[in-house]
């Protein structure tokens, strides 16, 4: 395939810059598209519906045609790894994700191998998803990264993370090997994902916002580096962004060490980091923000002027630096898309 015939999101991520950049958007599939709540009134649970070839490549499919989206995520969600290692996971309506007690290192570990085999659907829904996709449209796969994943694994849900923090200052050598079985367990996970179709593989890590630098380093930066060089060793040569979410000035560092082709910044991120970030060669993706797109106006249009102004003349993916609200009106995610794409 010659570059000019490259989907825009692969051509960005190749370090090209374009007169518009491609845009998606982080949870583009779900709650905020009606026919999304209808598709997940007819599963069970949550992780049964994750792992529903049928019903995940449908929930895909669905902002793809609404919306000029640039690419597709593939619907599935950041704690199906833990499931997969042996930790019970489930979710609560109106309170998220909860998880039961952590299994003992040593049995998580005994797991890593057979933990791809549990989440084949996965792959199974990428292939789906890839065969009714239009070529000039990219497929993401994606992996919940070590720490975000790690500290879920202790808190046992949703949390300010202070327990988790605590067990990688107190447990120094027990967190590390966490991450590194989590990391380990990432590699083969992904690495199936790029074996059944995905074109390009995400890290979210969502919680790396208010850690000091030398934390920053040790749990955010070194496991994703090992998660790529994992990847990379397996011969998997598709392009990563990383999403060091709330990592601020600390992204320049997460960029210029670990061996991303995008950093994908969040909504406080100063625009001098991302430029930055640019400068040195990488694409950066994002960052506005979700409050924004559901409150609308004219203040939106100003803001996604300005977003394509001070990143514009770089390698650049247009997106939000969070996930969608579930109350975000439909044409709203229409105003911006038409601002962003011309169409």
């Amino acid at each position: 395939m010659s570059e000019t015939h490259k989907p825009s999101l692969l051509r960005v991520l190749s370090g090209e810059t374009l007169p518009r950049p491609p845009v998606w958007f982080m949870r583009q599939a779900g709650r905020y598209l009606p026919e999304y709540r209808e598709l997940r009134a007819k599963a069970p649970d949550f992780i049964s519906f994750c792992l529903n070839p049928e019903m995940a490549a449908e929930a895909t499919l669905q902002p793809m045609r609404r919306f000029p989206f640039s690419a597709s995520i593939v619907f599935a969600d950041i704690l199906l790894i833990p499931g997969a290692l042996g930790q019970k996971v489930w979710f609560e309506v109106g309170e998220g994700p909860k998880l039961g007690e952590l299994p003992s290192l040593d049995a998580l570990e005994a797991e890593i191998d057979g933990s791809t085999f549990k989440l084949t659907p996965v792959g199974e829904t990428l292939s789906r998803v890839r065969a009714a996709l239009e070529p000039e449209r990219t497929l993401i796969g994606f992996a919940g990264a070590p720490w975000t994943v790690a500290s879920y694994m202790i808190e046992g849900g949703s949390s300010d993370r202070s327990k988790a923090r605590t067990f990688a200052y107190e447990k120094p050598e027990e967190m590390d090997r966490l991450l590194d079985i989590v990391a380990r367990a990432s590699v083969r996970y992904l690495a199936m994902q790029a074996e059944a179709g995905a074109q390009v593989l995400k890290l979210f890590e969502s919680w790396a916002e208010g850690l000091p630098e030398d934390l920053f380093e040790r749990i955010v930066c070194k496991p994703h580096r090992t998660v790529i060089a994992g990847l990379r060793d397996l011969g998997v040569e598709t392009p990563v962004i990383g999403f060091p979410r709330g990592a601020a000035s600390m992204a320049q560092h997460y960029a210029d060490t670990v061996d991303v082709q995008a950093v994908a910044l969040d909504t406080a991120c100063p625009a001098h980091v991302g430029q930055a970030i640019q400068k040195s060669g990488k694409a950066v993706q994002g960052a506005l923000d979700p409050l924004l797109l559901r409150a609308g106006g004219p203040g939106l249009d100003r803001r996604v002027d300005q977003m394509l102004e001070q990143w514009g003349s770089g390698p650049y993916i247009f997106n939000l630096g969070h996930g969608i609200l579930p109350d975000t009106p439909i044409p709203h995610v229409e105003q911006v898309l038409k601002r962003v794409t011309g169409q």
